[in-house]
């Protein structure tokens, strides 16, 4: 029988080693005794914890979505200007738990399950309504609605977008190098709508 008060922490020990054994293994095609000897535990009390693997799936997705609003919402807070902002949400979305190959191979998993999962799908499509939203928010303050969103849809698709490349092992890009690229999309199409409006404000 479980001890009274581990719960919370064999959930997070199989939550995390769901996500090491998925990025491992590069797919879904785990079994609940592999996640189960990766945490620690028997396969039992991880049956009795979430009582299928499909719901210790959804959970890992949920809980690692949470973790990642968690560390965007502390990086908002400590910065001070939009354009502050804006930098903080792209190293929060490079940032080295999430960029680890391992964890970027169980992310493309997950997605490639959610064209069959709807609970999955729609954790997914929260995260990237929330990325896209946290952009345009910022964005918004520094240009006008039809650039900010322009813009927006840009930075969002090249931070997935190197995700991808990220999973191509023959072919890595460092966290830094992410992060500049992502900053320098920004800065090039920013720039020149800063220039304007300050010519306008002069006229």
């Amino acid at each position: 029988m479980p001890k009274v008060g581990m719960e919370p922490v064999r959930r997070k020990a199989l939550v995390d080693a769901a996500m090491r054994v998925i990025g491992d293994h590069g797919s879904l095609t785990v079994t609940m005794s592999e996640i189960a000897k990766q945490a620690g535990v028997s396969p039992a009390l991880a049956h009795h914890y979430f009582g299928s693997k499909e719901q210790l799936l959804i959970e890992t997705v949920r809980s690692h979505l949470q973790r990642l609003r968690d560390n965007t919402v502390m990086a908002l807070r400590a910065a001070k200007t939009p354009r502050e902002k804006l930098s903080a949400i792209i190293r929060v979305s490079f940032q080295a738990d999430q960029f680890a190959p391992e964890t970027i191979a169980a992310w493309l998993a997950f997605y490639a399950e959610a064209q069959r999962s709807e609970e999955t799908r729609r954790f997914l499509v929260i995260y990237a309504r929330r990325l896209r939203s946290n952009l345009l928010a910022n964005l918004k303050a520094l240009c006008s609605g039809d650039d900010a969103e322009r813009i927006a849809e840009g930075a969002a698709a090249m931070i997935d977008g190197l995700y991808i490349r990220q999973s191509l092992r023959s072919a890595p890009i460092s966290i830094e190098a992410s992060i500049a690229l992502t900053e320098d999309y920004i800065n090039t199409l920013l720039a020149p709508l800063s220039r304007k409006a300050a010519f306008q404000k002069d006229r």
